[in-house]
């Protein structure tokens, strides 16, 4: 056949446009593109040499090469896969969007393609990938013969990508294709071959083709005053480690490689806490294998930190941050989720949008969720344990390996997981019983809400907690006086976070959350008649005090009452059940965000000295004053005066 030119299908020339400037923002994907296609050919080629074993013609060993010429300026990317005849290249290079995969595929009987999904030997279609290469290229020539064609059947394609192409016959000898970049003047990077091994080892290393390319060597000019120069050897080495690894059984792979993997993908010196290598089946197919870390990254809070799972689609690389994949909350995940249902040109548009997507998001986040939950039911294990009935625990490697591992986790990603109390409606039972706290029992933080519950007196209605600044600030706010002389356990909360994210959970497997520092306290039936009736008493004998409290702190406070919650100090602040507590509103502020103008509620102790003094003192009112600043004190805020506050303080003590 002499040269024939084609025209582009219609919308070609249209879309070509788009594909080189829009679908790919990273020009050196095309090299992606172009490896995938030649694993693709050779997948082919496999499945087909299944019923008819002479189209490996005399070379077996199926691979790719990439190799360039500077002086010519051209990148050549050659596979010995199935090959394309004259019409197979006119019909598959001159279509958008087809690479032959679904022809191929269509021409399967339902038990071969039984067949060639087990055995994985299908990578799929490329799309619009072959374009890619216009990226970079100005024109781009094929050369190809299809396995069982004579030499003389070969085809050369060419095109400047301008909206025509040209076919003719030429005789090739080696089955396969060969694909010609002639590289554009701003495209010279891709003419390296330390560039070239870079970019395979970013988006290709583990297709499961060997990419090979030639040797190199440092050679000296021999001449002075010439510099040297890297030198072609003649010898082709594999710079891919062309496997897969989440694509193997997970009985082949050992702790080791995992581990190292884990290393590769995260840049992370660390070894992970845990990890879980799962294929998914059923609407949708995909492969994950996610970690969790050992350490967070030091920009785990930043906004525009980048989600940790690389998506990729049939074992080929798409994005290295693909957040849709993952949810902020478990933004310190790291991993791998291979779908088999994705195109390969997916933007973050569509995985937004994606029912597929969402589908393996969720599936993912349960992924997580129970290897966390796997890690917390080991966490307080203790080897060798006598229980009650006198029988010893006997506790596998394993589970000894997973001690301690869920506290590490705790204290490196509590308060991200915390989020996930507002962001993840569903999830929201599952993500409470997996956060721990201090509380006023124990130093360590480790207490759950179920720990806390299993440990509730007879007769207490709710379970307590306190927010604020510290731990330290928490462990002795005033607040806890009561509970601390009742014997009633509080939960202590210094995470920035706590305030926020306990405000979506209003109670836990039934039993109601109550913050110390709002609303009235009412311990029910572990508070005894004489303690109530003397808090009534109190009351009534203390109103007209209460009464010249509420005047002389009318703009700071929107009650003043007495108290039961206090033992030893004088005073302390709350706020109504249902308004925004004073921590909240501080951390809102100093994030620069608006915060609605909540009065607190002073409520002063009876019983303690400083309160009795006020009466009839000549000082009322600066004592009113200090009164309310020191509770604003010892709960962390700080006085709207605070020179006011040292004066007033001053004049007392001269």
């Amino acid at each position: 056949m002499s040269k024939q030119h084609h025209p582009f299908q219609a919308e070609v020339a249209q879309l070509l446009h788009l594909v080189t400037h829009s679908l790919y923002s990273n020009k050196e994907i095309f090299l992606r593109e172009l490896v995938s296609n030649a694993s693709d050919a050779c997948d082919k080629l496999r499945f087909e040499a299944l019923a008819d074993s002479t189209l490996y013609e005399d070379a077996p060993n199926l691979e790719a090469r990439v190799s360039f010429d500077k002086d010519q300026r051209t990148l050549t990317i050659t596979d010995n896969g199935i090959g394309m005849s004259a019409e197979e290249a006119i019909a598959n290079l001159g279509t958008i969007a087809k690479s032959g995969t679904r022809d191929f595929l269509s021409r399967l009987s339902a038990e071969q393609k039984s067949d060639a999904t087990e055995q994985g030997q299908l990578i799929g279609q490329f799309g619009v990938g072959f374009y890619s290469g216009f990226i970079v290229a100005d024109r781009i020539t094929v050369e190809s013969r299809r396995a069982g064609l004579k030499p003389e059947e070969g085809v050369r394609w060419s095109s400047t990508g301008a909206g025509d192409f040209d076919v003719e016959t030429i005789e090739r000898k080696a089955r396969g294709t060969a694909v010609t970049l002639h590289l554009r003047e701003d495209a010279g990077e891709y003419l390296n071959a330390w560039k070239l091994k870079e970019i395979i080892g970013k988006y290709s290393d583990h297709i499961s083709l060997p990419i090979l390319m030639e040797k190199e060597e440092w050679k000296e000019s021999g001449k002075e005053g010439e510099p040297g120069a890297m030198v072609k050897t003649g010898e082709w080495e594999t710079v891919n480690q062309a496997s897969a690894l989440w694509t193997r059984p997970r009985e082949d792979i050992t702790a080791e490689q995992y581990e190292a993997f884990y290393q590769t993908i995260s840049h992370d010196f660390e070894k992970p806490l845990t990890w879980s290598h799962n294929r998914v089946e059923g609407n949708t197919e995909y492969t994950q294998l996610l970690y969790i870390p050992a350490k967070a990254p030091f920009d785990l809070y930043t906004r525009d930190k980048h989600a940790g799972i690389k998506l990729y689609v049939k074992r080929v690389f798409i994005m290295d941050d693909a957040e849709a994949l993952m949810p902020g909350y478990l933004r310190f995940v790291k991993g791998v989720i291979d779908s088999s249902d994705l195109p390969l040109n997916v933007s973050r548009e569509l995985l937004q949008e994606s029912r597929d997507v969402r589908l393996i998001r969720d599936g993912s986040v349960k992924r997580v969720l129970s290897m966390l939950e796997d890690l917390a039911k080991h966490d307080k294990h203790d080897a060798g344990e006598a229980k009650d009935d006198g029988v010893t625990d006997v506790v596998s490697d394993e589970d000894k390996a997973k001690e301690g591992k869920y506290t590490q986790f705790c204290a490196e990603f509590g308060p991200v997981l915390k989020e996930g109390l507002g962001e993840a409606f569903a999830n929201r039972e599952r993500i409470a019983r997996l956060l721990r706290f201090a509380s006023t029992a124990t130093d360590s933080v480790s207490v759950g809400f179920a720990d806390y519950k299993a440990r509730m007196k007879e007769g207490q209605a709710a379970i307590y907690y306190v927010t604020a600044d510290t731990l330290a600030a928490a462990r002795n706010s005033p607040q806890l006086e009561v509970f601390k002389k009742k014997g009633i356990e509080v939960l202590l909360m210094a995470d920035r976070v706590d305030e926020w994210a306990l405000g979506y959970l209003q109670d836990f497997d039934g039993t109601p959350l109550q913050s110390v520092a709002k609303g009235a306290v009412d311990l029910g039936t572990l508070q005894d008649e004489a303690e109530k009736k003397a808090a009534q008493e109190a009351a009534e004998q203390f109103k007209p005090l209460l009464a010249k409290l509420k005047e002389a702190l009318k703009d700071q406070a929107e009650d003043v009452r007495v108290t039961t919650r206090l033992v030893d100090s004088p005073a302390c602040l709350v706020v109504k059940d249902g308004d925004m507590s004073n921590q909240l509103a501080r951390l809102l502020k100093q994030a620069g965000q608006k915060a609605p103008d909540v009065k607190p509620v002073l409520e002063v102790n009876p019983e303690h000295p400083l309160v009795k003094k006020l009466d009839g003192s000549v000082h009322f009112n600066d004592l009113a004053h200090i009164l309310f600043d020191q509770a604003l004190l010892a709960e962390g805020g700080m006085p709207q005066d605070p020179a006011a506050y040292v004066r007033r303080v001053n004049a007392l003590l001269a």
